[in-house]
């Protein structure tokens, strides 16, 4: 067992929206070529320095957003940054540090003297797929090909080039110019954003209420709890106005018709008309980690409360970056660590943690395991069981402690699940987990349940203990014991912590109460999770008093 050591390929694979590009240089001293890998954005045309944490900052900018946007609205990649040949020299032996671009603006290079920008023997066009059936902003040759790893074109020219053939380093695109004067030659042409953004139609108000209400919008409804979305429908004050979703089957049988008639439906790729209404005040973000944390940093900045109800993001330093852009606009940021909401662990908190009534806790015991399951595409792009179920449980632990991380942590899990086994993901798991005042923890987290969930809790203390068991919706008993006999969902389970959730999220709008986790007590289940994670992969305990676990890399680059 061990660190393996990550390539450039590694990181392509892991990022979609990263690729590997290999440039064939040829010394002019010996005659002799040799080849050097960079790893870029593919949608902002960019080297990316090869430290994840980077990785993640660009992914997370806003610039990245609007890029990728842009994309999926005119269906293929315009490279935004063309260069000329001799920023390659000057590139290859270090990545560019994406902060010291510009953001305000997009480049396009322009071709007064050919109605077209050759790559016969200059470049080769890396785009990304033809998604999203919208016509191209630019005719593009059909010859393109998309990959993971592309390969440049032999012997560019290492001085910029005053002909009419304009070359990139970082890629070409095939397109075809108006006729203009000659001493636009070489010049580059600045699109705005304005130019490239999406106009609402209608005539909108500044008021951010119909009445009464607060103005709501959703992003990523296809993954929303059918809980939070029966919450959405019921509450009387707020008012949805939007619905953002590319898979509109979906918004069809997640909402009625007479909800749909009063509510406008778009695409991510126009989640701008969202950010810029001011009728909206908040906004319900579903999608799965790192996409959430993108639009959740949009969203704040465009003033506007968010309450996340998936995971952040699986990386501390994303994580950071929300809340404080939370804290710099001064809008709140509810995460949807919704157990905390339940009735029955309120009621456990305030006899543990306030009246005391069970004195010096000694042990905390949690089960839970999900009916149905979690698809595997979502378990996998949560960061998998340690991070898309367990955090949840670690949070309630150390809730309930009033502690803030453990001194040591110790897992074991397997894949009984042979789909899971193939990702090399774990689909049950057993957590132990110690603190400074000598309380334990043990957690038993699984994907495999029947009939109904499982979902219980212990705590005991040096006076007594308190216990929360499996709800029983009919309340009748089968051969003596208290297994319901009609199935119970997960969903239905928190179905008042999601509501309960919901209504907190409108009070932070109000400006009634404060978000009740904090980005500290998020950071600590985070770094919980990822020591977990980093023991199940090791076989050995964690102590986290000596250790310092760096949760932006223990998920993908240990093997």
């Amino acid at each position: 067992m061990g660190r393996k050591k990550k390539t450039l390929h590694d990181y392509a694979a892991e990022f979609t929206d990263l690729a590997v590009k290999r440039h064939l240089i040829e010394h002019k001293d010996s005659g002799e070529t040799s080849v050097v890998e960079t790893l870029y954005c593919k949608s902002c045309e960019l080297p990316m320095r090869v430290r994840r944490d980077r990785i993640l900052e660009h992914l997370a900018s806003g610039r990245h957003y609007r890029n990728r946007r842009l994309i999926k609205q005119h269906g293929t990649r315009t490279p935004l940054l063309l260069s000329t040949g001799a920023d390659l020299g000057s590139s290859l032996p270090m990545g560019l540090d994406t902060s010291l671009h510009p953001q305000t603006s997009f480049i396009l290079s322009s071709n007064p003297c050919s109605s077209s920008i050759s790559t016969s023997a200059r470049g080769n066009v890396v785009p990304s797929p033809p998604s999203y059936h919208h016509p191209p902003l630019l005719p593009v040759h059909p010859n393109t090909i998309s990959s993971t790893t592309s390969v440049m074109s032999a012997r560019e020219d290492v001085t910029p080039s005053t002909s009419s053939t304009h070359q990139s380093s970082f890629g070409a695109i095939h397109m075809r110019n108006p006729p203009m004067s000659s001493k636009h030659t070489n010049q580059r042409h600045v699109i705005s954003e304005a130019s490239n953004s999406v106009v609402p139609g209608g005539i909108y108000t500044s008021s951010n209420t119909r009445g009464n209400q607060i103005g709501l919008a959703i992003i990523g409804a296809s993954y929303a709890s059918k809980a939070l979305l029966r919450t959405l429908k019921e509450e009387n004050g707020c008012c949805l106005y939007y619905i953002v979703e590319d898979q509109r089957s979906e918004v069809d049988r997640l909402f009625s018709n007479e909800i749909l008639s009063k509510t406008r439906v778009l695409q991510e790729q126009d989640a701008d008309i969202v950010l810029n209404d001011q009728r909206v005040s908040g906004v319900i973000i579903c999608s799965l980690p790192e996409v959430a944390a993108v639009m959740t940093l949009e969203t704040l900045r465009a003033g506007k409360a968010v309450l996340c109800e998936k995971l952040l993001s699986t990386s501390r330093q994303t994580v950071e970056a929300c809340f404080d852009e939370a804290d710099r606009y001064g809008k709140p940021l509810v995460c949807g660590f919704y157990k905390r909401f339940d009735p029955a662990f309120k009621f456990l908190h305030k006899k543990v943690c306030q009246s005391k009534s069970l004195g010096r806790i000694q042990k905390i015991s949690a089960v839970s395991r999900m009916y149905p399951s979690v698809s595997l595409n979502n378990l996998k792009m949560s960061g998998g069981i340690y991070y898309n179920t367990a955090m949840f449980d670690i949070d309630i632990v150390t809730w309930l402690l009033g502690e803030r991380i453990p001194d040591t942590v110790f897992s074991l899990g397997h894949a009984f699940c042979s789909d899971m086994s193939a990702m090399k993901e774990a689909d049950t798991a057993t957590i132990c987990m110690k603190f400074a005042s000598g309380a334990l923890a043990s957690l038993d987290i699984s994907q495999h349940c029947t009939k109904s969930c499982d979902q219980r809790l212990e705590v005991h203390g040096c006076q007594g203990t308190l216990r929360i068991d499996n709800q029983n919706p009919l309340g009748i008993t089968e051969n003596g014991t208290s297994v319901p006999l009609c199935s119970l969902t997960h969903e239905e389970r928190y179905r008042e912590a999601y509501a309960a959730l919901f209504r907190h999220f409108l009070q932070t709008i109000k400006g009634k109460e404060q978000p009740t986790v904090t980005k500290e007590q998020y950071i600590w289940a985070l770094q919980v999770a990822a020591a977990a994670e980093q023991s199940c992969h090791s076989g050995s305990a964690v102590d986290l008093r000596n250790e310092v676990v760096d949760v932006s890399i223990i998920k993908t680059e240990i093997v």
